[in-house]
């Protein structure tokens, strides 16, 4: 996430250049919180995991794309 900036708290929305969503996730004070998903241009699901305080925490999937789950890593 680096230097990404957040807005306000609830439910925070990137967006691909073509307008599908590319990330969507809670944010609290400022930081993501929560479970977070991000998505490829043609809407399938990418990876996704959760979020204490900022940081990735627990296990985080990533799909391949047909969306089948492909690995897990922990963090």
């Amino acid at each position: 996430m680096g230097a990404e900036q957040f807005g306000d708290d609830g439910v925070h929305v990137e967006h691909h250049r073509d307008g599908s969503v590319r990330a969507r996730g809670p944010v609290l004070d400022g930081k993501p919180e929560g479970y977070w998903e991000w998505y490829r241009l043609d809407g399938t699901k990418l990876r996704s995991g959760h979020f204490t305080d900022g940081e990735p925490v627990g296990e985080w999937a990533t799909y391949d794309r047909q969306g089948r789950l492909y690995k897990t890593t922990h963090r």
